[in-house]
């Protein structure tokens, strides 16, 4: 198992609790004071991509020696000449990694274009979902790249109405696609996730009724941080029973009166909402197929033009299922979520130990989808989701997965804008801190050291507003403003990478962009190791 550091005396970062493979620590919390390197990278920006403190300093790697297999023992080639997809400029020698086309777009038939290769994960049933929903919404829709709108919104909103059964009324639904498409410009989109419950309860009814094609619909059969359904835990006896009468699992069972004696005494402090399996009631491929291409076909015939399927950590069977039935039934877009990371309340030990690994699991998804493209079909364009928060993560998800994946899905790591934002908000506008969620009364030195205005704090801020006018900005979420920010930094860092290996747009990636840092990830991964790529060639040019 490779070790990850907590600090980063080069870029001056410190994360806060244990170190995930993505960067980010493994519990990641919405107060935080930080400072990971997502977390600064929110109001510095591109200045995270350098060292600290230059002119007095010098920095040297301690990364060259890799150790297991994941996404950090993949090395990223960089190339002396050439210009793949760069044109004129490089034609005359001026080309600049500032001409790198971070465009991408992905579908089967109606193309959607984004301004980032980059989507949230789901952002769903979870109460800090729901709490900083305006800021991922916002923030999202300016920059331009889709986010998702998790399972079971519907079914834990106690504004929501059902009648028979199903929706008549979902006002928190409606407030997460509104805020989306308020500042929608044609770039990203808003995607709605049905799972068992939503399926249930009419929620693509009611959004193909309300919305039509503005939303992307996504079927759900997993995800990365567990193998049961979604769930949340509740505090308010009151509103456990709510969702049990909604239909739910709730554990402990709020209805018994044990249960609710152990409440009042203070010895039950939570309840924990679960959501059903999926496909319980079928045994095999054929019949998960035939179950699959009818509801797609029922979607189509609601409205949608535009679906996609996400898809977890299961195993080999499930992952070319996935891959075999989206592209039989072009599909949009296909999300493959590798396991050990989760915006929500999964069990601890399940996501320890739970899962095909993300680096595992998309390895075998892109030589899957070369099986099938040798067989003369389609395949559906993919989104590779799993532990990504760095521009060299993408980098590599994209060229892992070339030149099927169009996407990289970031769960975690795009949430911390909306914290950050929101806490800085809370101070500066204390008049908004409930409505914003913002859990600061003063700010801390890891920001105040870097301004007190959102004009000084944030480096992206005058970019946004030259995009949306000095008006606009007066009522924006500061989370909004740290996630351009944030993305800023990211799609400036891709751009370097596809520079450096002379890719001047996305199309142009290939495998060959990475090397294994090890013959193990060289063995898992189908990547060459590093010191075989072009060595034909160089023997050649040396016996030449």
């Amino acid at each position: 198992m490779s070790q990850w550091l907590k600090s980063n005396d080069v870029l001056g970062t410190t994360n806060r609790g244990n170190t995930a493979e993505s960067g980010l620590c493994t519990l990641c919390r919405a107060d935080c004071m930080g400072k990971c390197e997502t977390w600064l990278s929110c109001m510095k920006g591109r200045e995270t991509l350098y060292p600290r403190d230059f002119g007095i300093v010098t920095a040297g790697s301690g990364n060259t020696t890799h150790v297991g297999v994941s996404y950090n023992s993949l090395r990223i080639q960089g190339y002396n000449y050439g210009a793949c997809g760069a044109g004129e400029k490089a034609a005359s020698g001026d080309a600049l990694f500032t001409d790198v086309s971070l465009a991408a777009s992905f579908g089967a038939h109606s193309k959607t274009t984004c301004r980032y290769p980059l989507m949230t994960g789901a952002l769903g049933s979870t109460f800090v979902a729901a709490k900083y929903w305006d800021a991922f919404a916002t923030g999202c829709a300016i920059c331009g790249v889709p986010i998702v709108v998790g399972e079971n919104v519907v079914g834990i909103d106690r504004e929501a109405v059902l009648e028979n059964g199903r929706i008549t009324r979902a006002p928190e639904l409606e407030r997460r696609i509104d805020n989306y498409l308020r500042y929608y410009d044609g770039h990203g989109a808003i995607i709605v996730q049905l799972n068992v419950e939503d399926t249930r309860n009419g929620v693509a009814e009611y959004v193909a009724g309300k919305y039509g094609d503005k939303v992307i619909i996504e079927l759900k059969w997993g995800q990365g941080a567990k193998d049961i359904g979604g769930e949340i835990e509740v505090k308010s006896l009151d509103y456990a029973q709510f969702l049990n009468q909604r239909g739910y699992l709730v554990d402990p069972d709020p209805t018994r009166p044990e249960v609710q004696e152990g409440y009042r005494s203070g010895a039950v402090k939570g309840f924990a909402r679960h959501s059903r399996l999926g496909y319980t009631d079928l045994s095999g491929y054929e019949q998960v197929r035939e179950n699959f291409m009818t509801q797609v076909a029922y979607l189509r015939s609601l409205g949608f033009g535009r679906i996609s399927l996400k898809t977890g950590a299961y195993g080999m069977e499930a992952l070319a299922m996935s891959i075999r039935l989206a592209s039989e039934c072009e599909l949009d877009l296909l999300t493959i979520d590798g396991a050990g990371g989760g915006t929500g309340m999964s069990p601890w030990d399940m996501m320890e130990t739970w899962g095909v690994p993300s680096i595992l699991l998309h390895a075998k998804a892109a030589e899957y989808a070369a099986l099938l493209a040798a067989s003369g079909r389609r395949v559906v364009d993919m989104s590779f989701a799993g532990g990504f928060a760095k521009p060299s993560q993408i980098f590599k998800g994209l060229a892992l997965g070339a030149p099927y994946v169009k996407m990289i899905c970031m769960g975690r790591a795009m949430m911390i804008p909306g914290f950050l934002g929101s806490n800085i908000e809370g101070v500066l506008k204390p008049e908004n801190r409930a409505r914003v969620s913002g859990n600061w009364d003063t700010l801390p030195k890891t920001v105040s050291e870097h301004g007190t205005t959102a004009a000084e704090i944030f480096a992206g801020y005058h970019d946004m507003q030259a995009k949306i006018g000095r008006e606009a900005m007066k009522d924006l979420p500061y989370g909004a403003i740290a996630m351009w920010t944030l993305l800023d930094k990211l799609g400036a860092g891709v751009q370097q990478l596809m520079a450096g290996a002379r890719r001047f747009s996305l199309d142009q990636i290939r495998r060959e962009d990475i090397a294994s840092g090890n013959r193990e990830t060289e063995r898992e991964t189908g990547i060459p190791f590093i010191t075989d790529v072009q060595d034909e060639f160089a023997r050649a040019i040396l016996k030449a």
